[in-house]
């Protein structure tokens, strides 16, 4: 996606998610700054009933981070982004060493589109990846979570001890 064809404010949106999922640049590995979820912290209900332990990405710095450097993710965890407006964002996958599903949703859980199966940047310059449609949450799970759990557009994730969603 072009950034430039965009609003200016949602260039810049566009802009800061292209560098996060598992990005920012190369380097050395920055110690991770996204909330790990431990006991009762931040989940989310898949629509099978299969519950995932979130770590929440919600400042800037967080979101850059994202996934990058670390080797793989439990199967049962999972990262979420957080957004205070509604844009279609693409992310992509530098520095990120697993496959992901991409899950975009509204606010109230409602999946908007799944990417599936995004691969890890293996070369320069890494694609980006762009959702169908508009979100404020993108949802990021093990690559095959979204499909053994029927994560699908329409279906609905809830959200538990995510703030504001």
């Amino acid at each position: 996606m072009n950034p430039t064809r965009l609003r200016p404010a949602a260039a810049s949106s566009v802009l800061l998610v292209v560098l996060s999922a598992c990005a920012p640049s190369a380097g050395s590995a920055p110690a991770p700054t996204a909330r790990a979820a431990a006991g009762p912290g931040p989940s989310v209900a898949l629509p099978s009933g299969r519950v995932v332990k979130l770590e929440v990405a919600r400042t800037d710095e967080e979101r850059a981070q994202g996934l990058m450097y670390r080797p793989s993710m439990p199967q049962d965890a999972g990262m979420v982004f957080l957004f205070d407006s509604l844009e279609a964002r693409p992310f992509w996958m530098k520095n990120c060493h697993f496959a992901l599903d991409m899950v975009h949703t509204l606010t109230d859980g409602t999946v908007v589109d799944v990417l599936k199966g995004v691969p890890p940047c293996k070369a320069e310059p890494c694609p980006s990846y762009p959702p169908k449609a508009e979100s404020t949450t993108v949802v990021e799970l093990n690559a095959g979570v979204a499909d053994a759990n029927g994560v699908v557009p329409g279906a609905k994730l809830a959200f538990r001890g995510v703030e504001g969603r």
